[in-house]
């Protein structure tokens, strides 16, 4: 055989290596966009932050396929717990997904009391379950071996109505070990039991959008026509979870509320930073036919960073404490790293996990280099090394030269190392106008302190030329007029003589 059939041999032998060759995860092989906003509120492509690493499902792990699953959570010891709604179960794994407990319900006076339809559940620092037993009307604490430790059932209360009765969907605890609540049917708030599981009350409100238009129609419309109008009630909230200082992150379902995640602080009120571009809605920007981010579970990440799921269109989006958004990743679709009915967000280390209803599986999303750098950079802002942070955040813009926020980044750091000047191209570049203000004040009066004796002795001099200026000038007019008035006199002389 020839030299040049054997070159075209071993030319198609690659060809065919390369192509059976599986290619490895990446920003470019995700089957979704990745973007994000800029200052004129307009969708940025940037690199992907996350990618689908791997899916479970409840088959992959022997255990028979996940049904209706609702909620998921990662406790302080790596555990990973599902509510499998479907099967009245919850099914703990450990961080390599082998299963270690079947929670089908628990023992009470000696006989078996099952799960109907829980929906919730938190897991405590002591790997204690609290578990919304929602068809039983119930919360329920288990300990890690399963053991019942106490149930909060139908709560006694002057505030609640008559008639209500206790339907809990989500499940948190503080530190303090009171236990917050939500309850279907419930508007006034997020509702709040102490450690013996006693009713204490309510812990934030939503506020009503009132439709001014709406109220107006009302005042003239007769009782049947008010019966069939839309009742100005505030929304539900759909998910909660707890920080390390103990504010609870709250998200609701109104498409037409600015503030569908709240940080409440234990006297109820919002506390959330929303000093972002725009506020902390999910999307910005979205087809009618779709509609707006519908928030559904929000996930606190630590170092002041918190994710949010929308259900509606199957993304999750990251904000840091100031309330701008990092980065979006996911998407509906059946593609491995996109969702059906996703219904919780979790994080496992570095790794981010999505449960899916629709699919009844997790997807474990790992970071990208340039997720990876954005989440170092942010928690070494968050702990004040800004110093630190800024070759991280250099590297960022390597990654993505339209990435703001890196640009703000290292701005502040040089703000706060009195590099006033440099800062203020950075924050130009960044678009952040309250920062440059602040740059630029303290660059001005930088520069006026730099420069004040030159400046004192240049007015100084200046002054005192003027002055020799106006005596010489004087001296000089006073004796072009002493001339004068002598000539003067002399011609008169002249004439009288």
């Amino acid at each position: 055989m020839s030299a040049k059939k054997w070159f075209l041999v071993i030319a198609a032998a690659s060809l065919l290596l390369i192509q059976a060759a599986p290619a490895p995860a990446s920003a470019a092989s995700t089957p979704y966009e990745s973007y994000n906003y800029n200052f004129w509120e307009e969708a940025v492509p940037a690199p992907a932050a996350y990618v689908p690493k791997l899916s479970i499902s409840g088959a992959d792990i022997g255990i028979g396929d996940f049904v209706e699953p609702s909620d998921m959570v990662v406790s302080s010891s790596g555990m990973i717990y599902v509510v499998d709604s479907g099967n009245a179960r919850i099914v703990s794994l450990n961080d390599q997904w082998k299963v270690q407990h079947l929670f089908n319900g628990y023992e009470k006076d000696g006989e078996t009391v099952a799960f109907k339809n829980p929906s919730g559940l938190f897991v405590d620092e002591e790997e204690n379950l609290y578990i919304a037993d929602t068809d039983n009307g119930r919360i329920v604490v288990l300990s890690k071996d399963g053991n019942l430790l106490k149930t909060i059932e139908q709560p006694a209360s002057d505030v609640l109505p008559k008639d209500f009765k206790f339907i809990p969907l989500k499940v948190t605890v503080d530190r303090a070990k009171r236990i917050y609540v939500v309850a279907k049917g419930i508007y006034e708030g997020i509702m709040q039991f102490d450690e013996k599981g006693q009713f204490i009350g309510y812990v934030g409100t939503n506020k009503v959008q009132r439709d001014y238009t709406e109220m107006f129609w009302r005042l003239l419309s007769t009782k049947a026509q008010k019966a069939q109008m839309v009742l100005f009630i505030p929304t539900e909230f759909s998910n909660i979870d707890i920080d390390a200082k103990g504010f609870v992150y709250a998200t609701n379902i109104d498409p037409d509320s600015k503030e569908p995640v709240k940080r409440l602080n234990p006297s109820g009120e919002d506390v959330l930073k929303r000093f972002g571009y725009f506020d902390v809605v999910g999307d910005i920007r979205y087809r009618i036919a779709v509609g707006p981010s519908k928030l559904i579970d929000v996930k606190v990440i630590g170092n002041g960073m918190y994710s949010v799921l929308d259900a509606n269109q199957g993304k999750v989006f990251t904000y840091n404490d100031e309330g701008d958004l990092l980065y979006v990743y996911g998407g509906k679709g059946n593609q491995n790293g996109t969702f059906k009915i996703p219904v919780a967000v979790e994080h496992l280390g570095e790794n981010q996990l999505v449960l899916d209803r629709g699919k009844s599986n997790i997807v474990v999303f790992e970071p990208t280099k340039f997720g990876s750098s954005v989440n170092k950079a942010v928690k070494l802002h968050y702990n004040g090394e800004d110093e630190q942070a800024v070759p991280i955040w250099q590297e960022v813009l390597r990654l993505n030269s339209n990435y703001d926020i890196a640009y703000i980044g290292i701005g502040k750091s040089l703000l706060m190392d009195k590099k006033n000047g440099e800062a203020l191209k950075y924050f130009k570049l960044g678009m952040d106008r309250e920062s440059y203000s602040v740059a630029y004040k303290r660059y001005r009066r930088e520069v006026m302190k730099e420069h004040f004796g030159t400046f004192l002795t240049v007015l100084l001099v200046l002054a005192a030329a003027w002055l020799a200026f106006r005596l010489v000038n004087f001296r000089r007019q006073k004796r072009k007029l002493t001339i004068s008035n002598f000539a003067s006199q002399t011609l008169k002389e002249g004439k009288t003589l």
